[in-house]
């Protein structure tokens, strides 16, 4: 089902295993979601589960292995979280360099505006009017990243990035139906991660695989509306009873 989604959020966290680190991957869709346990932290894992006919939209942060995934894959459009990109620019503003604060105060400001927007949004009496100060707020970013730049090595990191990913920060500008930032997959993870510290990991395959299916059962059934108790049960009296398992495949008819 992956492979033929038109969006989905991508997310990873790490995973321990016998002291091995290991990495979880979320793959979330609008009705299910999808986890996988794998020893990397690659774009082999995006081809793995999604293959190279996939040609959707990832909303994802900037890690380096999502970028690899769209140069392999031509026909795969990204969206930047812009949530991370805070985090870079906050890096700039509390930098010992006057010209990285400087150059990092202007960009958060600029980020200030632009989500400034997006909060008032059902104040705008129209949605073209809503999207043209988007854009206004977008192309005053882009001219303060990029050719405003001071050019030391940390501005420049940053600079390079607009200038080689612009689409790739603001294409739910121009397509509104696609979600700014990469929450849902995050949000995904939490109860990963604290299943984690709780569990310390893994030991086994046999475990790993047992995580991967329980933690798809629970957030799918979660966006479904269903029980996760009812599943369960409905799963195993099928199997005692040589029958078909139930799915959780979402009913789109």
């Amino acid at each position: 089902m992956l492979p033929k989604e038109g969006r989905l959020n991508v997310d990873e966290t790490g995973h321990k295993e016998n002291g091995q680190r290991l990495w979880t991957w979320c793959f979330r869709a609008c009705l299910y979601t999808v986890y996988k346990i794998s020893p990397s932290r690659g774009s082999d894992v995006l081809i793995e589960v999604l293959g190279k006919e996939f040609n959707g939209l990832l909303g994802c942060d900037y890690f380096s292995a999502y970028r690899k995934f769209m140069r392999l894959n031509e026909n795969v459009l990204l969206q930047f979280c812009p949530a991370h990109l805070i985090r870079d620019v906050k890096f700039l503003v509390e930098h010992p360099d006057p010209k990285n604060q400087a150059y990092g105060k202007r960009l958060l400001a600029d980020l200030r505006k632009l989500f400034g927007v997006i909060h008032r949004r059902d104040s705008y009496a129209t949605p073209q009017t809503f999207c043209r100060s988007l854009e206004k707020a977008r192309n005053q970013m882009v001219w303060d990243a990029t050719l405003e730049s001071p050019h030391t090595r940390e501005a420049t990191a940053l600079d390079e990035r607009f200038y080689q990913h612009t689409e790739s920060y603001f294409r739910f500008i121009s397509e509104p139906a696609i979600e700014p930032t990469n929450n849902l997959a995050e949000q995904a993870l939490r109860f990963v991660a604290i299943h984690r510290r709780i569990t310390q990991g893994t030991r086994s395959e046999d475990g790993r695989r047992w995580c991967e299916r329980i933690w798809t059962v629970i957030q799918t059934c979660g966006q479904q509306g269903r029980s996760v108790f009812e599943f369960l049960y409905a799963a195993v009296a099928a199997h005692l009873n040589s029958q078909s398992a139930p799915t959780l495949a979402p009913n789109t008819s």
